[in-house]
């Protein structure tokens, strides 16, 4: 029976590079996956999905008007069988998509694993996030550490020339120079200063 799996994490914990593990363990069997991205993540191309250890694989591109289901379902009628739908920077999603997601699951009985940040730099939960806590059959959290300190890092600080932000616009694409995963305790002590 397919399900609906978020997998969350912060930045640095590998989320992209999963994906690109799962795709690689399904297809080396000869069992084929579609992998989806948020057309806004042009690190490594619009089309295209990219680990910070510097693996990349083609993806298909998600733009705010995209009907995932329609474009599963698309697939499925001209190439057959997909065993599995993944999707990368889930958070960027809007809630029409997850329902999508849901769609996939429960009527193309074609698993989905969306992979995603949680929250943001201000602690306020993605829309896309939101609504995967909301619709996911499953919930798993991908771990990693403090860039300061040796605890589980569960936020984000968002730097601004070297100094730590929290005031902006919740989407703003960047990597280790904008971003770093923190615990609870870095991240208060990064603002008391």
């Amino acid at each position: 029976m397919a399900q609906l799996y978020f997998k969350y994490g912060t930045m640095n914990s590998g989320k992209s590079f999963e994906i690109i593990k799962v795709a690689h363990n399904y297809e080396e069997q000869g069992k084929p996956v579609l992998i989806f991205t948020p057309v806004i993540d042009t690190r490594n191309g619009a089309d295209r999905v990219g680990s910070r250890a510097g693996f990349t694989r083609s993806a298909i591109p998600v733009d705010e008007d995209t009907n995932l289901y329609e474009s599963v379902k698309r697939q499925l009628e001209e190439s057959g069988r997909y065993y599995c739908v993944l999707i990368d920077e889930a958070q960027w999603l809007k809630k029409h998509h997850i329902v999508e997601l849901t769609r996939i699951v429960d009527e193309l009985n074609v698993p989905v694993m969306a992979f995603g940040l949680k929250n943001d730099f201000q602690n306020e939960l993605f829309e896309g996030s939101y609504n995967l806590l909301v619709y996911a059959d499953k919930i798993e959290e991908i771990k990693t550490i403090c860039w300061y300190c040796d605890r589980k890092a569960t936020m984000v600080i968002r730097f601004k020339d070297g100094v730590p932000v929290n005031e902006g616009e919740q989407i703003q694409v960047g990597g280790n120079e904008d971003y770093k995963p923190v615990c609870r305790r870095c991240y208060n002590e990064a603002f008391r200063k």
